[in-house]
Formats: structure tokens, C-alpha cells, sequence
């Protein structure tokens, strides 16, 4: 949000400097988030100054050209060499003095220096109106009047509008700041203790009603509108808005469009409530009816766009079609141009909710949207629309032609709070005067309708929506007072927390310590994802998504049932931003449906491609591929819970994943490991493969969480490794070897590994060859020769009578 420092000094006065007041703004919890220099012209005419041409001779070597003696009310006249055809002695002129920079448009600029032209000392330069921004004509110098006073800056001449705009980041509960008179009557609490300065609203003159039109409004729905307000202007003339009023306007970054809708902007801004304009010919029997259509009606917005309403959506209609979309945008057929000469100004309050749905239903996000889907003041209708009938009649003029209308049969109550010193002592940590607490009261506009010794029973005004209790009022005063102003107490009191057995988070950052020691990166994703992604793979649909019901767009529409979709979302951004070597891991929760409503889990999943490291000249780089992942997933199981788990292939494809194993303690799953189909990740246009392990964090977590480590000492006798190279069937999987191999030897033998494994030409058809180690270890003697060869052959044996496997 824009504020005008200009603006704010209407409101306010004395008023701080710029600086103190972005500093006073930010504390009371208006944010500046930066500021910058408005100038209603660009550069500010910064270096220029009025001149009077005293002497103007041809130049000797150009016939185009002049030399001109000019003052500019200096103690030195300066020589200036100009081309323009115009230019003649007595002149007042606009100079650019040596060392000022001009600015012809938004993208030019260029520094005016001392040179010579064709032989002739030129000391500055004598302007064209285009050359400076004032205008667009170039046949020839600015000629002004003769009452310009020589060496006045021309910015002091022609009263350039310059202004130090606040960028301030507004909280969404604090719609009663967005506005210039809002954000004046913050500062102006904040200057409590300044008796001196003071808070006055625009000035406003009576209205004066006329019979003049037959005009009428019926409010159908008084739900949806609680209060409608409204007067016709007839005679008016739409033209482009006066400076001060741009210049208003373009400060806040809005583009000025003809002087009826600038005032209805200006008065949004100034006293934060949307109002509308109509022309009032297009206005079908002279009446407004403010009701709901049935739902497909077509209406066309003021963007062009065909909408089709919905029956909830609340509709400022004449007596024959739909004129605007309440509280959110105006319609094609009923806006201002510049053949309108009667209006009829609109000021209304509308119901938040009714606004917000419609405004997301359509998509569409409005300054008038904006304000009314948070709260905005069903006490101000008369106030701003008297406000913009005034400037109306001074800017575009015409007369009153109705009465004033104000429908509001339901007047909404104030919130009465009761506020307790005691209370907010509490809270704050500290004891505030009473006095000061009372002032921030009536600063803000709360009113103090009863007070007690030590109680205040106070009226929040309609403004204020976010106010609704007491620790809201206490929040106020303390902002407002100021969080720095707060001493910190000597000591410090804090409650001791007695963690959880087991306890869960230490087990999360337990493994993500692992992980990112390992080279992975954390990600954490948003549990709202669009239902799009299910449509990569039927069987991501099996099971019914849990649905928003009013989602804040079509790509966060669903509760997320699978966490892949933001590891592949992180994938795709960085694998487009060259990052190739990506290992990703997030814990998060999936959401799903059940008999008895919805269920949560927790899962932990990694994502992992391209190299396991980054590119370096020792030696070959592995890849970050199922085989790598699958030993990180085994190590979490093994090492970082403690848990004993079995491999099962899945012989179905499980949905988005190829080649994939599960791996299970007892007959209950703990996890997942597979490549994901080439068919996901082309929605997510990635062309490289993908492994992905998901973990049941729950079931792992309700398991095996609350085992301790133990400590074992290291062994005195030492290992003995024996390998051999086994000719084996194409179907044997080493995880069989390896079960048989603990089945034939189960007190020496420690472990199995695969080193190598061979499959080629030279090789028997339907055949492969393992080469596999042994570990032997017996911790209370040292192993014999003859032990460790009886124990290879039984080995051997069994290796050939059940797979048979042969030694090569």
C-alpha cells in the first residue's frame, strides 16, 4: 500500500518529517517497507532556473543558430548558444544551468555541460517545453511571461508537485489503516504526547437535496447489503482531472482516467471506502435494485470479459439487467466517459463474506474488493459520499438532482468491550498509566462509554473489525505505546518444558542431521496442491482427494494425498536453474478420506538424481540413483531406528513408481523404494531419472522410536574374509544368497556383501556371476584355517543345492 506524505499532511498537523514518521508508522505496526520521491515531473526541474535574454546575435558560423547574453540572476551573465527559431532579446526563459540533467521522457536524460558550438562558448542551455517534461511541443523555446522573476527556480515557478511516497506493508486485520485519513490517525495516536498536533477530517459541505429527478433504490437483499447510500448529479462535465488531483493520484501510483473516476479513486484512498460512479442515462427507469440473478446469467465487467454470475452473487441492477458486481467491479455498459453528464454516485456497505466468495469466484482482486472483504465502515457512506459529491461539483460541476438516499433498516451494532487494567498489566508485563491508556483510547476513536476504578467499558468503532476482545484492545495500546518503550524485567520467569518419551522432533532432526551430512537439502512444501497432478497416473484417483471448498485458486484446490508432487515441483525449478545433482528430503503429512472423516500420516520422502557428488577430478563420480537411495533408506532403518526389515519386490507398479521394493518389519510396510514413471515426471518436464523412497514415519516412529542405543565394545579377536565367485541362475537375487548364506552359518558368519557382479557374452546363456565376500568373526577365540574352510564348503554346498551355483 501507497501513502502520500502530501496527503498525510492534510490530515495531520503538526506533522513529523518524512523520516520520523516512517519510523513512527513501522512501530505502531504499519510497516514501511521503503520509501521513494514522487515528482510530478521528472527530475523536479532540479538546475533550472528563470532567465531573461538580454542580447541575441547570429551566430557567425551557423545561420541556424543564435548567442544569446542571458541573466539568470547571477553576479555573471551567461553565453548561451541556442537554435531555436523563437528565441529573441527581452524574453523571460526557462535555462538549464551546467551540471543539470533534463529528462524529455520516462527513459531519456542527458547532463547539460559547458561546451562549445561551432566555436562559440555555450554556457547552459535555453528549453523547449518537451525537453523538460512540461509538454510535447518542440517549434521552440518556453516563452513566459514577463512577471517571471529572473533566477527563480523554475521548480518555485511552476509549482512542481515533489512528494515522499510510503511503500507500507499492510497486515491483512488492519483495514482500518488502508487509507491516507486512517494511516493520519494512527500517527496521530502515536503523538499522544504532543497536546499540539491535531486530527481533522476533509471538509465537507452540506448537501443540498433536490426533487428535481424521480429517481428510486430497493435493497432486495439487506443481508448482502446491510446499507445503501446514494445521490444523482445531473450537469456535469467529464474532462481531465485537475494537476492537484493527478498528481494525488500518480503518487500512489494510480493512472488518472477522467475527473468522475478519479475522485471516486481519490476518495477510496482518502478515506478508504470504494464507492461507484454510473452514468446515469444508462440507468433503465431511473432505479436501482440491488438483488441476486439466477446463476449463468451473462454480465460484462468494464475489462471486456463475459462473466457468468453465480445465484450468491450480488448485483447493482437497474430496472432491466445488472449494472455492477457489488463491492468488487463495475460493469461495461453503466461506466463514466466522456459523454456522460449525469451520475448517480454510489456509497454502500456490503457484507465481507458475500464480497470475498464473489470476488473469488471470479478471480477478481480489486482496490474496492480489497476494503470490503475485510470490513469496511457501514458508519462512512455519507461521510465519503458527501465528500465526492463535493469535489464533483467543484471539479466537474453540475447540481444535486435527488435526494440523498440511505437505506439501512439493520444498523450494525458497535462491539462493546470490557477492558480491565489488571489485565492488560498481564499481558504488557508492565503497569502503564492509567491516563496515557485512556488518551490511546481516544486517539483511535475507541470511546470510553463507562469507567470504574479499575475497569473501562469501551465502544470499538465500526473501523476496527479486527478489534473483538480484550487482549485486541491491550494489543492496540501497546502498539501504539510502543513495544520499545516496554522495559525488560530484571529477571526472567520460564515454565519448564518436560519433552516427551519418545520424543518425536528429537527423531525427525536426528535423521535429518543424517541426511543433509550425507548431501541432501531439506524442502518443505505447502499441504495444499492442485488435483491436476493425480491425473498423471489412474491410480493416484483410487482414493477420493479431501477437496477445499473455497480454494484460493485452481492450483491449491486439494489437500495433498501423495508427497511427490512438491519434491518433483522442487526438482523441476532447480533442475531449470542448472542445478543437475539434486537430493531432496521432506517430512510432512498426506490427507485422505475414511468412515470416519479424514485421516492424517506422516511420511518421510527423498528424491534423488544426477551424481551423488558435485563434479571433482579424484575419481569417477557414482550416481544418485535407486541403488544409492536404497542404501540411505537402509542405513535410516538400520542405524538411525534401530529397526530389522525384510525386502519383498512389488510385482505391481504402486502409483507413479517402476521398479519398486518394499520393505517390511514382519508383515507390515515401512517403506518404498522405486523409480518414478517416466509419465510423472514428463508433467513436471523432467528428463532424467528420478529415484524416490517414501517411509511410513508414523509406523516407523510408533515402533522403533523409543529403542536406545547400546554400546558394544570393540571385538579382541580378529575378522577373517573369504570370497568367492558363484555361477548362478539370472533369477537368483543376491538377497536370496545372502538369507541362505545366515540359514547355513549363523553364529561366526557377520556379513555378506556383493563387490562384483559380471554378466557378458563369455557367459553361459541364462547365467551371471556374483562375486561375494564373507565376514567371519568369533568374539571369544581366534579362528582357525580348518574352521573357516569347513564352514566355506558348507557354504558351498548349499549354494549348490539349492540355486545351483557352481564356483568359476
Amino acid at each position: 500500500m501507497k501513502i502520500s506524505y502530501n496527503w498525510l499532511k492534510q490530515y495531520i498537523q503538526p506533522i513529523p518529517s518524512p523520516e520520523e514518521c516512517a519510523k513512527i508508522l513501522t512501530d505502531t505496526g504499519l510497516e514501511v517497507e521503503g520509501t521513494e520521491t514522487f515528482e510530478s515531473v521528472k527530475g523536479g526541474l532540479k538546475g533550472l532556473v528563470i532567465g531573461e535574454v538580454l542580447e541575441c546575435e547570429k551566430h557567425p558560423n551557423a545561420d541556424r543558430l543564435s548567442i544569446t547574453k542571458v541573466n539568470v540572476g547571477a553576479a555573471e551573465h551567461l553565453q548561451i548558444v541556442c537554435g531555436a527559431p523563437n528565441v529573441a532579446k527581452g524574453q523571460k526563459v526557462l535555462v538549464a544551468m551546467v551540471g543539470s540533467t533534463l529528462h524529455p521522457s520516462k527513459e531519456e536524460r542527458f547532463e547539460i555541460k559547458q561546451s562549445k558550438i561551432r566555436g562559440e562558448l555555450s554556457q547552459g542551455m535555453i528549453c523547449a517545453e518537451d525537453e523538460v517534461g512540461l509538454g510535447t511541443s518542440h517549434e521552440g523555446i518556453m516563452v513566459l511571461n514577463q512577471d517571471a522573476q529572473v533566477g527563480v527556480a523554475a521548480a518555485e515557478y511552476f509549482k512542481i508537485n515533489t512528494d515522499t511516497v510510503f511503500e507500507i506493508g499492510l497486515t491483512p486485520n488492519r483495514v482500518d489503516a488502508a487509507s491516507h485519513y486512517g494511516t493520519a490517525r494512527d500517527l496521530f495516536a502515536a503523538l499522544y504526547k504532543n497536546e499540539n498536533v491535531v486530527l481533522k477530517m476533509p471538509e465537507l459541505k452540506s448537501l443540498k437535496e433536490s426533487n428535481d429527478l424521480n429517481f428510486n433504490i430497493k435493497v432486495e437483499n439487506t443481508q448482502a447489503c446491510p446499507r445503501y447510500s446514494g445521490i444523482c448529479v445531473s450537469g456535469i462535465k467529464v474532462a481531465a482531472s485537475p494537476d492537484w488531483l493527478k498528481n494525488s493520484l500518480l503518487a500512489i501510483g494510480l493512472k488518472p482516467i477522467n475527473n468522475i473516476v478519479d475522485i471516486t479513486n481519490f476518495v477510496l484512498h482518502e478515506l478508504g471506502h470504494p464507492l461507484h460512479a454510473f452514468d446515469l442515462d444508462k440507468i433503465d427507469q431511473n432505479q436501482i435494485i440491488v438483488k441476486t440473478y439466477p446463476d449463468n446469467t451473462s454480465f460484462v465487467t468494464l475489462d471486456g470479459i463475459e462473466r457468468k454470475l453465480n445465484s450468491e452473487d450480488l448485483m447493482i441492477s437497474s430496472a432491466s439487467e445488472p449494472l455492477c458486481i457489488a463491492g468488487v467491479f463495475g460493469g461495461q455498459k453503466s461506466g463514466v466517459n466522456e459523454n456522460t453528464t449525469s451520475v448517480f454516485i454510489e456509497s454502500a456497505y456490503f457484507n465481507p463474506v458475500w464480497v470475498r466468495k464473489t470476488s473469488k469466484r471470479h478471480g477478481l482482486k480489486t482496490d474496492a474488493s480489497f476494503r470490503f472483504e475485510r470490513g469496511a465502515d457501514p458508519e462512512i457512506t455519507i461521510v465519503a459520499l458527501q465528500r465526492a459529491v463535493d469535489l464533483i461539483l467543484e471539479i466537474a460541476g453540475g447540481k444535486i438532482a435527488s435526494k440523498l438516499f440511505d437505506i439501512y433498516p439493520n444498523p450494525v451494532a458497535k462491539n462493546e468491550i470490557k477492558f480491565r487494567y489488571s489485565y492488560a498489566d498481564q499481558l504488557i508485563g508492565e503497569k502503564l498509566d492509567r491516563n496515557i491508556i485512556q488518551q490511546i483510547f481516544k486517539r483511535l476513536g475507541i470511546q470510553i462509554v463507562e469507567e470504574q476504578n479499575e475497569s473501562l467499558a469501551v465502544q470499538v468503532p465500526h473501523f476496527k473489525p479486527d478489534v473483538l476482545r480484550e487482549a485486541d484492545l491491550v494489543e492496540e495500546i501497546l502498539r501504539i505505546y510502543g513495544y520499545n518503550n516496554i522495559k525488560m524485567p530484571e529477571k526472567m520467569r520460564v515454565s519448564q518444558v518436560i519433552a516427551p518419551k519418545p520424543d518425536k522432533l528429537r527423531s525427525i532432526n536426528h535423521i535429518s542431521d543424517f541426511l543433509v551430512s550425507n548431501g541432501f537439502t531439506e524442502c518443505m512444501n505447502n499441504s495444499l496442491t492442485t488435483s491436476s497432478y493425480l491425473q498423471t497416473d489412474e491410480r493416484f484417483q483410487k482414493e477420493s482427494p479431501v477437496s477445499i471448498l473455497n480454494p484460493l485458486s485452481s492450483e491449491l484446490d486439494i489437500m495433498r494425498n501423495q508427497m511427490m508432487f512438491g519434491l518433483l515441483e522442487n526438482m523441476a525449478y532447480n533442475l531449470n536453474r542448472q542445478g543437475e545433482n539434486l537430493k531432496l528430503f521432506e517430512f510432512g503429512r498426506t490427507y485422505h478420506k475414511s468412515q470416519q472423516g479424514y485421516d492424517e500420516k506422516e511420511w518421510l520422502v527423498m528424491a534423488v538424481c544426477g551424481d551423488v557428488f558435485d563434479e571433482n577430478w579424484m575419481n569417477q563420480n557414482p550416481k544418485a540413483d535407486f541403488y544409492f537411495l536404497k542404501g540411505i533408506t537402509e542405513t535410516i532403518l538400520n542405524k538411525q531406528l534401530g529397526s530389522k526389515f525384510k525386502i519383498d519386490p512389488i510385482n505391481a507398479h504402486v502409483a507413479g513408481l517402476d521398479q519398486a521394493i518394499s520393505l517390511k518389519h514382519g508383515n507390515s510396510e515401512m517403506a518404498q523404494i522405486g523409480l518414478l514413471q517416466k509419465k510423472v515426471l514428463k508433467h513436471f518436464d523432467i528428463n532424467q531419472p528420478v529415484a524416490y523412497a517414501l517411509i511410513d514415519f508414523d509406523y516407523l516412529f510408533r515402533s522403533f522410536a523409543g529403542i536406545k542405543p547400546k554400546y558394544k565394545e570393540v571385538p579382541k579377536f580378529p575378522k577373517v574374509r573369504r570370497d568367492l565367485a558363484l555361477l548362478i541362475d539370472q533369477q537368483v537375487s543376491f538377497k536370496e544368497l545372502e538369507q541362505l548364506a545366515f540359514d547355513t552359518e549363523r553364529k561366526i558368519l557377520k556379513k555378506v556383501n556383493l563387490f562384483d557382479i559380471y554378466q557378458g557374452d563369455k557367459m553361459e546363456a541364462g547365467k551371471k556371476s556374483y562375486a561375494v565376500s564373507f565376514e567371519f568373526l568369533d568374539e571369544t577365540q581366534t579362528l582357525s584355517d580348518q574352521q573357516i574352510e569347513k564352514t566355506m564348503k558348507r557354504l558351498i554346498d548349499a549354494f549348490g543345492s539349492k540355486f545351483g551355483a557352481t564356483l568359476r
